[in-house]
């Protein structure tokens, strides 16, 4: 996997300055843009800093280069979501911004899109090569702006005295940074468009729900939004098993004297141990991600379905989707793509299908499934589909509008056996086929011309979202249930997953418990 930027961060002398509330900054001329990378919008949250809620980015004198990504926040080594964790860089300035721009004008008022990565909350750099931006940004003549936010320990675990979702609150600034900072940029702060991908989406759908993010941004876009969110009770549950692993209390005494590097570490070791406790954890121990968005009655009072529902982000488009055999990727990464057994597809079934007859239902409506495929079924029902779905439903029943797609294209690589899995949209949405996961779902191979027009229609339809709030298909209704189906020769038809909408329908997902 690759690893390094697109861009090696030379002075480039000629870049223009920026002078930002907190100092001036010089980017790079690049392939028709002004690029600007690792700008500074909090404080790093180390030292008296360390577990708080970010803190207003200092001064600075002179002019700042702007050329290099800054550090990823801390996380854990290895393969997640078909990406390698980034080489720690220097420094501990982890909450940085980048910015992409057609021209950093004051006058020009382009609109503006945020991106969030995913990662599974415990993982996720917005310098990874799968998240250059320059091709949205050039094919929507608009501005785009990553960012960073605090992961796994530092960002989502549960540690007493310390706020919740640190990670989200990390969101929240950066999006406070856009709005008091775009303009000089290029950008409009009035027409602001947030997007992500699974915990991206998941940290989308949150934000929907927080006061503390009203009118920092007027779009959304959630793709494959996980349903996973903690109770206050789980996370504090969790929190304690994962203080145990450094051998400290889940306080921020205790663990702030834990250096970061070594605390990532924890996270790894407990994720690859939580099945055995699914007595106390539930749906959450198979997951092996103890990290996720907790329902703590403050930073995130509800469900984002639950606000939704309310009438929370009635004034925010929103633009939701999902891919059509999600699981597949985590299947395969594990080696059991095709090795399932009926007694494994029993045990996901009574996991996580609905209700108290749910794998007796899911059999009967899949009658010619197999054990992999309806291990597979469930899985990507539970995990991503029916909670997008229901972000979709959630926003109707709100009073507001909502756009529905579905990714039925297969992924190239492996002969196509990963079929339109979890994480394909990145590399079709960022044209960035040969970086990260693009490298797995390519398989290496040149991209065809049906991959580069599927590519090009997600960067058309996303980046007129963020401009008008039409993605260019009819909004999502529950009589008609019009989605977009993304395949080669995408078209508009009735929600694709119909039998497991029907399985699913009335199912509440409400914050995992502690059991």
């Amino acid at each position: 996997m690759t690893t390094s930027e697109p861009h090696p961060p030379t002075a480039d002398p000629t870049g223009p300055v920026v002078r930002t509330a907190s100092g001036a900054v010089r980017g790079r001329h690049e392939s028709g843009l002004t690029v600007f990378r690792g700008i500074p919008f909090a404080e790093p949250p180390v030292g008296e800093a360390r577990f708080a809620a970010p803190r207003p980015a200092r001064a600075w004198d002179g002019v700042r280069e702007a050329y290099a990504f800054g550090p990823p926040p801390p996380q854990e080594p290895g393969f997640v979501e078909g990406r390698t964790a980034p080489a720690a860089a220097a420094g501990d300035d982890w909450l940085t911004v980048n910015v992409w721009t057609p021209d950093p004008d004051p006058a020009a008022h382009r609109p503006v899109m945020v991106w969030l990565y995913g990662g599974a909350y415990r993982l996720g750099h917005s310098g990874s090569p799968g998240y250059d931006a320059r091709r949205i940004a050039s094919d929507g003549d608009l501005v785009v702006v990553t960012l960073n936010y605090r992961v796994g320990m530092e960002g989502f675990a549960h540690i007493e005295g310390a706020p919740a979702n640190r990670g989200l609150l990390d969101q929240v600034a950066a999006l406070e940074w856009v709005r008091d900072n775009i303009t000089a940029f290029g950008g409009d702060p009035g027409q602001v468009t947030v997007f992500g991908e699974s915990a991206g989406a998941g940290s989308v759908a949150a934000l929907l729900a927080m006061d503390r993010a009203a009118g920092l941004f007027h779009r959304a876009i959630a793709q494959s939004v996980p349903g996973t969110y903690f109770s206050d009770a789980l996370a504090r549950d969790i929190g304690t098993a994962l203080a145990a692993e450094a051998g400290v209390r889940p306080t921020v005494a205790d663990l702030s004297a834990v250096d970061p590097g070594k605390l990532t570490a924890v996270g790894q070791s407990l994720g690859a141990r939580m099945v055995q406790y699914a007595d106390r954890w539930g749906q959450a121990a198979p997951t092996a991600t103890p990290y996720a968005p907790v329902v703590d009655g403050d930073v995130l009072p509800v469900t984002p379905w639950q606000a939704l529902a309310a009438g929370a982000a009635r004034d925010v488009d929103l633009l939701t989707g999902h891919n059509r055999d999600e699981y597949r990727l985590f299947l395969a990464l594990a080696g059991r793509l095709g090795q399932i057994t009926e007694q494994q597809a029993t045990a996901a079934l009574r996991m996580y299908a609905p209700g108290p007859d749910g794998e007796r239902a899911y059999r009967a409506a899949f009658p010619e499934a197999s054990a992999g495929e309806l291990c597979e079924r469930v899985q990507t029902d539970w995990l991503f589909a029916m909670p997008t779905l229901r972000l979709a439903e959630a926003q109707l029943a709100g009073g507001g509008r909502a756009h529905l797609y579905e990714l039925t294209w297969p992924a190239p690589g492996n002969g196509g056996a990963l079929g339109a899995c979890h994480g394909l949209d990145i590399p079709l949405l960022f044209g960035t086929f040969e970086a990260d996961l693009g490298i797995l779902l390519f398989a290496g191979t040149e991209p065809t011309e049906q991959a580069r027009a599927l590519s090009s229609r997600f960067r058309a339809s996303w980046t007129a979202f963020a401009r008008t709030g039409d993605p260019g298909w009819p909004a999502y209704d529950a009589q008609r249930r019009q989605v977009r189906v993304m395949d080669a020769e995408p078209t508009v038809a009735p929600y694709p997953q119909e039998v497991s909408r029907r399985l699913w329908e009335g199912y509440d997902f409400a914050p995992l418990p502690l059991l």
